[in-house]
């Protein structure tokens, strides 16, 4: 009953001081760039017929002079026709390459390896990172570069979810709030993540940790180059604004969604422990509130259901609100249903003895 308390005395007082910093504390982005610098963009494709062309036509709408972009597209040994839809749509645009991808550098593998060619090819000093199911916003470039400052080595945008469907706009809920609670970690110097379908590297700070080649093998490669670079010195940007809002296709099975936040929470454990501890109090707030009712009445255990959905809810409105967006009312709590069962059945699966499937690759 006491430990239970302390929670909710915690668990609550950390929300409040969130939502607090999330008001109080908000960073303003700029799109004006004093200059123009060329820029690369690099693009690991793995079997992506149905979804390469709606990348490589929100890059060709960037404003953002087409002479400074690079885009280098690997195609990762594709089974399908990506190849053939790459090679038609770069047809006359010099700007654009695409290699096939057939050997292995050094400890890089899967993605990563893709990564680790593009950038020996690369030509310039801003190495922009995306991937084939992604639309970039057309802000993306200038966005990206005003916060690589001097000193900075990587800077990171924000990734929901483009669908219409139930399930997808839960996803960009979720994907939205958890880049939220982190945004306001971020915002207080302190390090967090990356996303590596909408990350900016330095290439000073890329070679200077060895590229992908050069790290040890981990499925979540954004990651793990981020906490190397940051190793090194160097600073880093999160970006949480409309001008940087790129956006995912929805995983198309419910399989396909396990496997990747399986993928997801593989890459949780280099979390910081100031952000474990934020995600594991959140993660707990069910396995203790359903004991608590057994010493408790169903009035309080209500009591404390509804003050944490209406801080919950207030937070997300206000993470939406600052991207320009809403959803429905109704939606909100929905989402804590999400939230609830999505949550169970990840941990569950989890801790499954199954090798992770990610592009048609087990690891």
């Amino acid at each position: 009953m006491i430990v239970s308390v302390a929670y909710f005395i915690l668990y609550f007082s950390l929300f409040l001081v969130l939502l607090a910093l999330l008001v109080f504390n908000r960073r303003r982005y700029t799109v004006k760039l004093r200059e123009q610098p060329r820029i690369s963009i690099l693009i690991a494709a793995r079997n992506e017929e149905h979804t390469i062309l709606r990348c490589l036509h929100a890059i060709e709408a960037l404003d953002y002079p087409k002479d400074k972009i690079e885009v280098l597209i690997g195609d990762d040994a594709s089974t399908d026709k990506t190849r053939a839809v790459i090679d038609n749509f770069i047809q006359g645009k010099p700007q654009y390459t695409c290699i096939t991808i057939t050997q292995t550098l050094g400890k890089a593998r899967g993605k990563a390896n893709v990564l680790a060619h593009l950038a020996k090819i690369a030509t310039t000093n801003y190495f922009f990172y995306t991937d084939a199911d992604i639309a970039v916003p057309r802000e993306w470039v200038q966005a990206m570069l005003s916060e690589m400052q001097e000193g900075v080595g990587v800077v990171t945008g924000i990734t929901s979810i483009e669908g219409n469907s139930f399930f997808a706009r839960l996803q960009a809920m979720d994907w939205l709030y958890a880049l939220g609670l982190m945004q306001v970690v971020s915002d207080l110097g302190l390090r967090v993540t990356t996303m590596g379908n909408n990350m900016l590297l330095r290439r000073q700070a890329y070679e200077e940790v060895g590229g992908y080649e050069s790290i040890n093998f981990s499925i979540t490669e954004d990651i793990a180059i981020f906490n190397e670079v940051l190793r090194r010195g160097w600073g880093f940007r999160n970006i949480y604004s409309p001008h940087v809002l790129a956006l995912s296709t929805p995983a198309p099975t419910f399989t396909a969604y396990l496997q990747q936040r399986r993928r997801w929470m593989r890459g949780s454990m280099h979390l910081p422990w100031y952000m474990a501890i934020i995600f594991i109090l959140h993660s707990a707030y069910y396995p203790v509130l359903l004991p608590f009712f057994a010493y408790t009445s169903v009035g309080v255990m209500l009591a404390i259901f509804t003050f944490k959905l209406l801080l919950q809810s207030l937070y997300l409105h206000l993470c939406l609100r600052r991207l320009g967006r809403s959803v429905r009312w109704y939606l909100y709590f929905f989402f804590e249903l999400y939230l609830v069962i999505s949550s169970v059945i990840l941990i569950i699966y989890f801790f499954l003895p199954l090798k992770t499937r990610w592009k048609g690759r087990k690891y």
